[in-house]
């Protein structure tokens, strides 16, 4: 092999470790302890149903944002635990992509819902 090769392979490799580095670093703050208990039992109470799959980065994500009180959400699996199916709650529901909130007022939400819009269409209060 020539020099030009090992350049060249030294190169791809900084920039898939660079890539891999961005990709799975997490930069967002951890939301405190406690801070949203309220908040997504709100949620739950409202009336509200937060659709996803466990395979979802967006439902993760949305997840996510509430940190530890994302157990008391509203949430309902829709995927089978190998992936490839739906559960029939959700498809008798109408689901069809991840994550879906549905709000009482028969509204929907697709998508990563900001916090301040589920607040919005719930009534619930949003912790400062």
């Amino acid at each position: 092999m020539n020099t030009n090769t090992y350049i060249i392979g030294g190169i791809v490799a900084v920039a898939i470790l660079a890539a891999a580095f961005v990709l799975f670093t997490d930069t967002t703050q951890p939301v405190p302890a406690g801070k949203y208990d309220a908040f997504a039992s709100c949620l739950k109470d409202s009336g509200a149903i937060f659709y996803g799959a466990f395979w979802c980065p967006h439902c993760q994500a949305q997840k996510a944002l509430f940190g530890s009180a994302a157990k008391n959400l509203p949430y309902v699996e829709c995927s089978t635990p190998d992936g490839n199916a739906q559960f029939p709650v959700c498809k008798d529901a109408g689901v069809s992509s991840y994550p879906t909130w549905q709000f009482p007022d028969g509204s929907r939400e697709v998508g990563e819902v900001p916090l301040a819009k589920l607040a919005e269409k719930t009534g619930c209060a949003l912790p400062e």
